[in-house]
């Protein structure tokens, strides 16, 4: 607060106390708070009216300074201009902790000094981040809204769009630096790693082709957007996913594969690079069955590394079927399950050029389980696709090839046109003897592993880590809505599933940090609620608070618990976080 003497048009001086501020935009701007008098009235009362209102100024401002109550005059005149959005986040500033503790913006401004380019890629990599978490959208959406937060971002849309690629040339490089950091930082053990797949669809109806070499016809570079099997049922181009998790569910690597290859060859160049830049040890991988390979087992074993998959037992030779159904030596648990276990040798064959021609013996450790709820919900999974089955059978011309999908299966002599997909309507009837057969296996499954020393409990347990990942793949899809509708250059896919790893990193360190009490979802909504309103002068508004900001106040140490801030503590708590 200051003195500030003006005069009017006939030459008198007058005098006025005046606050400085900054509006919204950051701009300086000051704002009478009270006036005084004329100064040559003043004199008659003052000996030196300048001197003592220059005083009074300063002893207001120390009162201020105490943080004592003060009144916010408010005029309720005031009209909003068009296009006005005085709102901004400060959630973010929870993101922004985790991304410095991993010391992301050192990585990026040693790599700013090898490229010659006028923007940040800090700065425009933390924005995809915050965004991608918070709000996720394209990245001309993205753009467009960089407003809503404190921080200001000086680039151009044409810039995040240079960007990318540089994204994808250091994706690996990142993933090694995020591994020591998180290590250091927080802990991590990789005796025991998850690994599954996923896809993701895109709205086109063509693949991409690859690049070929003029001369001799070979493959350059295989694309990624190609028709394969979607876990979402979709007929469109898709790209996999091979994500390795750590034990405490924090994303370790990842990598993209071409939607038309098959997911069970994923595990090995991805777990060689993994043990490669991060240094590892013996590395116990755990999957579901789909990675269940002679491969996958071998040279998994070969590399002193363990194993832990799931295998299934409907599809298992007869020799395992027999022993896995038949009613001796299960231990019984109080909820009606069961399970036994046996180690035993195991012939596989390798591939070798395309076809498996080498044989080999391994020794596994097989653990049968029966439980009572999945013998349930498998029973009434098939009861649904028998229903299915039986209104195919009585009214044959509702299907086609594509429609029956499932209850094909359950249904005799069922043929199909060619050219139409549709039914030829023979002599159909449902196939009692597969159901009957099928029905055998309810409720049981196996998990086989290398571990031989370790207990079945002890088995089940690391099994049942799975699900992390599995999360993990969800939250991409619903949270991060990560289906790159909009992107079509390989180098900008992986740069756009890049962002979406490094966002699941720091998304999955705060829920460690808060202890795993909240779940991804409230977790996001509180933050993106964290926002205030510019209300007057350098004064904001806050609206917002829950549960999860209070536990958020104890582990950053920080309080967010005012509901009026001036743009100044704003700043402290982004400098604090």
């Amino acid at each position: 607060m200051f003195v500030r003497k003006s005069k009017n048009h006939k030459g008198r001086v007058y005098l006025s106390f005046v606050q400085g501020y900054r509006d919204e935009s950051g701009k300086s701007k000051q704002k009478t708070i009270e006036k005084i008098g004329y100064l040559d009235e003043l004199e008659k009362k003052y000996d030196d009216p300048i001197a003592h209102f220059k005083e009074e100024a300063k002893r207001r401002t120390e009162l201020e300074k105490l943080e004592k109550p003060q009144q916010l005059l408010v005029d309720l005149s005031t009209k909003l201009v068009s296009n006005t959005n005085n709102r901004k986040n400060l959630g973010y500033a929870i993101l922004q902790s985790i991304y410095r503790e991993l010391e992301l913006p050192d990585f990026f401004k040693l790599k700013q000094r090898k490229i010659n380019a006028s923007f940040k890629l800090n700065a425009i990599f933390k924005l995809l981040t915050y965004s991608r978490i918070l709000n996720p959208a394209s990245k001309k959406a993205t753009f467009e809204n960089k407003d809503r937060y404190f921080e200001s971002f000086h680039f151009s849309l044409d810039d995040i769009y240079r960007s990318l690629e540089h994204f994808d040339r250091y994706k690996e490089e990142v993933q090694t630096h995020l591994h020591h950091q998180i290590k250091k930082n927080y802990g991590r053990n990789t005796d025991v790693a998850y690994y599954d797949c996923t896809n993701y669809y895109f709205e086109i109806n063509y693949n991409d082709e690859d690049r070929i070499d003029e001369e001799n016809g070979e493959i350059i570079k295989e694309t990624l957007r190609k028709k394969g099997f979607s876990k979402e049922n979709k007929r469109t181009p898709i790209v996999q996913m091979g994500l390795l998790i750590d034990t405490n569910g924090i994303p370790m690597t990842y990598h993209l594969f071409p939607g038309n290859s098959s997911e069970k060859t994923s595990l090995l160049p991805i777990l060689k690079r993994t043990k490669r830049d991060f240094s590892l040890g013996k590395v116990i991988v755990v999957a579901d069955r789909a990675l269940n390979t002679s491969d996958n087992i071998f040279y998994n074993q070969r590399e002193l590394d363990g194993y832990v998959f799931s295998q299934t037992v409907r599809g298992a030779d007869k020799e395992f079927k027999s022993y896995a159904i038949k009613d001796i030596g299960f231990t019984e648990n109080p909820d009606g399950s069961k399970y036994k276990w046996r180690v035993c040798s195991k012939d596989i064959q390798i591939m070798r050029d395309g076809k498996r021609t080498c044989k080999t013996n391994v020794i596994q450790k097989q653990v049968i389980i029966y439980s009572p709820k999945y013998a349930k919900r498998t029973k009434l999974e098939r009861d649904r696709t028998i229903k299915k089955a039986e209104e195919l059978i009585n009214d044959p011309s509702r299907y086609t090839k594509a429609t029956s999908v499932g209850a094909a299966g359950y249904v005799k002599n069922l043929e199909y046109d060619k050219k139409t997909g549709e039914i030829i309507d023979r002599d159909l009837s449902l196939n009692l003897d597969k159901i009957r057969e099928e029905e055998k296996y309810d409720g049981y499954y196996a998990i086989v592993t290398s571990e031989l020393e370790k207990t079945p409990e002890e088995i089940r347990e690391i099994y049942s880590g799975l699900w992390k990942i599995e999360q993990s793949f969800r939250i991409t899809k619903s949270e991060f809505d990560a289906r790159p509708v909009y992107l079509s250059l390989d180098e900008h896919i992986e740069a756009h599933f890049f962002i979406c790893f490094v966002s699941l990193v720091i998304l999955r360190i705060l829920e460690m940090k808060l202890k795993n009490k909240f779940s991804t979802a409230r977790i996001i909504n509180s933050l993106k609620n964290y926002a205030c309103s510019h209300i007057e002068e350098n004064y904001y508004l806050f609206d917002y608070r829950d549960d999860i900001l209070e536990e958020i106040e104890l582990v950053f140490d920080i309080d967010l618990s005012s509901k009026i801030l001036t743009r100044k503590k704003i700043k402290e708590i982004l400098a604090h976080t």
